[in-house]
């Protein structure tokens, strides 16, 4: 069904990540098993959008969340174009397939106290690992970045003296991120100790290394961020994403503009940056409750009206 050539060309030409190709192929190879039971060995002119439906229908039946169910089929309208651009299909089924809809919910963010306080109390710690952890939730929450961006984060992709950070974001693109003197001061304070402690390390190393001097991994970083994030949240998501969608909607709260947010966090769509202006709006809305006077409980007496 050419999908070693599929994730090949997603690999070396998009410069999609590790886990995406593994996603894409995991759903493609589940989709065309789905087939060969229930319709047999079929040719891919063969496979119809009423085929593609039952697949569906059998996802939700599953109980799969409709959010889901759209990433699987992104990964498989991603494969027909494959196969239209190399000429293998001629028809795409998927053109007569309508994904199912869900509700957005807004994201989750931290309120500002909670994660001032936080990070007030993150600077007394002394040690490696507590600067390494500040540094992190620090970064987070002050540039937005994303996971897999701050885990290959080097030493050399910070530019003190100008004060900003080079990350290499979705798709293999670099965005450069201004950062402020007092992310200056805990970035210096950290590589201090830990080249004091990993003593042959050199400017092209990872920026955060675990406590034996290896690079960090994904679930390593959650971890931290969870431990943290507990002693002041009680939401049940307390991951690194949840500082990204804080980051975004206290700059929006705070005067920022969408377009500016979506540099910063390097989307490629500015509807993807606009699921925060509804948290922004709700904030306009509390304000505005509580600061204007016919606004207040008992600010207008309807039966004037």
């Amino acid at each position: 069904m050419l999908i070693n050539e599929f994730i090949n060309y997603l690999r070396f030409q998009k410069r999609y990540s590790f886990n995406t190709l593994i996603a894409y192929q995991n759903d493609l190879e589940r989709f065309f098993l789905y087939i060969k039971s229930n319709y047999g060995d079929q040719d891919l002119e063969a496979i119809t959008h009423f085929m593609i439906r039952s697949w569906i229908v059998e996802l939700m039946e599953a109980g799969l969340k409709p959010i889901s169910i759209q990433r699987k089929l992104s990964s498989l309208k991603s494969y027909y174009k494959f196969l239209l651009k190399n000429t293998i299909v001629k028809i795409n089924p998927l053109n007569k397939v309508i994904s199912p809809k869900s509700v957005k919910s807004l994201p989750s963010f931290i309120e500002e106290s909670k994660l001032n306080n936080l990070l007030n109390n993150m600077k007394l710690g002394k040690g490696f690992s507590e600067k390494r952890n500040q540094l992190i939730i620090e970064l987070f929450y002050l540039t937005g970045i994303r996971l897999s961006e701050l885990i290959n984060i080097k030493e050399k992709d910070l530019d003190l003296v100008n004060l900003s950070l080079k990350v290499l974001g979705k798709g293999n693109k670099e965005r450069i991120i201004p950062i402020n003197s007092s992310l200056r001061k805990i970035v210096a304070k950290y590589i201090v100790i830990k080249n004091e402690i990993f003593t042959d390390l050199k400017i092209d190393n990872f920026l955060f290394l675990k406590e034996n001097g290896k690079k960090m991994h994904s679930k390593f970083v959650y971890n931290i961020v969870f431990y943290y994030l507990s002693s002041v949240v009680t939401i049940n998501k307390k991951s690194p994403h949840i500082l990204r969608h804080t980051f975004a909607t206290h700059m929006l709260n705070n005067g920022s503009d969408i377009n500016t947010i979506k540099e910063l966090l390097g989307h490629s769509n500015l509807l993807a940056t606009q699921i925060y202006t509804h948290n922004s709006i709700e904030n306009l809305k509390k304000v505005y409750k509580q600061a204007h006077p016919k606004a207040k409980k008992g600010g207008i007496n309807e039966n004037n009206y």
